[in-house]
């Protein structure tokens, strides 16, 4: 299937990206933490991965091949994105979403889907204030199960690097978490 998309058949590309699109939207929603921009980045993801795909030698797994691209488009977003706001939003923009879930049935319920939306609120917080890179790398780690080694080949750097962002963006995140804003 794959020497078939490389050799430009769109079907076997279709089945391709059908088969992967969710692990790679998973990954860049973990670092755009925006399911319409990750949707848009996702596409854009498969976009290039159509125009290289014929540079793939198959040295490793696609997966392996595909997750840096996708990291990258990723935070390329994000730093296109910060410009933007940067330039024209010099004021801070708060998210004011509420999470609608079904009733609860006791009070006890109630306050414990309180204290646990309120928890989700908070880690999601706390993971969209780390720097890109390092969401990156532990949305790879966390999210995906990726390993140390397939991290550093997914992003061009040392296994030693990716565990030293791991431990930055664990010790960053418990630190907001216990000493929330």
């Amino acid at each position: 299937m794959l020497r078939r998309a490389q050799a430009g058949d769109e079907a076997a590309f279709g089945v391709i990206m059908r088969t992967h699109y969710e692990q790679i939207f998973r990954l860049v929603y973990s670092i755009v933490r925006h399911e319409h921009d990750a949707r848009d980045v996702t596409q854009e993801v498969w976009l290039k991965v159509w125009k290289q795909l014929a540079g793939f030698r198959g040295d490793a797994k696609l997966t392996t091949w595909l997750h840096p691209i996708a990291v990258r488009q990723a935070v390329d977003h994000l730093r296109k994105r910060r410009r933007w706001y940067d330039r024209f939003l010099p004021f801070t923009i708060t998210d004011a979403s509420v999470e609608a879930g079904p009733e609860p049935t006791t009070t006890i319920d109630a306050r414990q889907d309180a204290e646990q939306s309120e928890q989700r609120a908070q880690m999601r917080q706390a993971i969209d204030a780390l720097p890109p890179k390092l969401r990156a790398v532990l949305a790879m780690r966390e999210v995906q199960g990726l390993s140390y080694e397939e991290i550093a080949r997914a992003t061009g750097i040392p296994a030693g690097t990716v565990m030293s962002r791991l431990y930055h963006a664990r010790r960053q995140l418990a630190q907001k978490l216990k000493d929330p804003p």
